[in-house]
């Protein structure tokens, strides 16, 4: 993989280039000194709280669009992750499961500083409508996207385990179905960038294809005669192929939260 911040920073830059083609196309004025606009900013309220500082409406989607930014920043981390866990797994890459957790911190690191941002502009700003639904889900997709990359360090760790045992005859079906849930946590970021409520959607359909690859091979793994002398792999590879399908889980979760963000209805 590439350099982490590279990446996040290009995940970021597409998505306000593309905010910025919105605000163009629906006319409204440019609030921001880079000439970014959230294209969900068109609600909001700038009636001050008693005892609190009023926050302007430039200065709201100033501090919407910053969260925007940061919550993309930690969406290719926890992506980056993902991959590296694949590298762990099926290719025995030692350095990408030990690289797994240092950048497991920067993920925590980002997701209690969007929490902290949300919630005070909740707390100073009061949005509503559209503005209202983009925070208060951004507060609850960095919780999945914690979570994923929670799952992807898990995976690391158990294939650091699994090194001392011979590749277990389900491992190439174990990869397919990991492959699956990288093109999930892909796509829930891609539908997040375009605020896509399409893209969001039909994660869900992939969703059902990775809950049947779980009960597959949780199957197949509990059938299959045990050839290296203790059941250690076994349960391991049931552990990863449980942490594969709540990875699919959580991308699923931010597709929804995206859909309903742009359309107001959940699924």
């Amino acid at each position: 993989p590439g350099d982490n911040a590279l990446q996040a920073d290009a995940v970021s830059n597409q998505f306000m280039s593309q905010s910025k083609e919105a605000a163009a196309q629906q006319g409204h004025p440019d609030p921001d000194p880079d000439n970014s606009q959230s294209p969900l900013s068109t609600g909001g309220s700038d009636t001050p709280i008693k005892g609190l500082p009023l926050l302007s409406r430039s200065s709201l989607e100033r501090k919407i669009i910053r969260v925007q930014r940061d919550v993309l920043k930690m969406g290719a981390l926890v992506e980056n992750s993902c991959l590296l866990a694949r590298e762990a797994l099926c290719d025995r890459d030692l350095d990408a499961a030990r690289k797994i957790p240092i950048q497991d911190k920067q993920i925590d690191t980002l997701y209690r500083q969007i929490e902290v941002d949300c919630t005070n502009l909740l707390t100073l700003a009061a949005p509503v409508t559209q503005d209202l639904r983009l925070v208060s889900a951004l507060m609850q997709m960095v919780r999945d996207l914690e979570r994923i990359g929670d799952y992807a360090k898990s995976i690391g760790s158990i294939a650091i385990k699994l090194f001392p045992y011979p590749i277990h005859a389900c491992m190439g079906d174990i990869e397919t179905m990991l492959d699956r849930c990288r093109s999930m946590v892909a796509l829930c970021l891609r539908s997040l960038s375009e605020l896509d409520p399409v893209a969001g959607r039909s994660i869900k359909q992939k969703d059902d294809v990775v809950d049947d690859d779980y009960a597959r091979l949780y199957a197949q793994l509990i059938d299959r005669p045990c050839t290296t002398g203790t059941v250690e792999p076994v349960v391991l590879l049931v552990l990863v192929i449980r942490s594969l399908e709540r990875i699919a889980d959580h991308a699923t979760n931010v597709g929804k939260r995206v859909t309903f963000v742009v359309t107001g209805e959940r699924f």
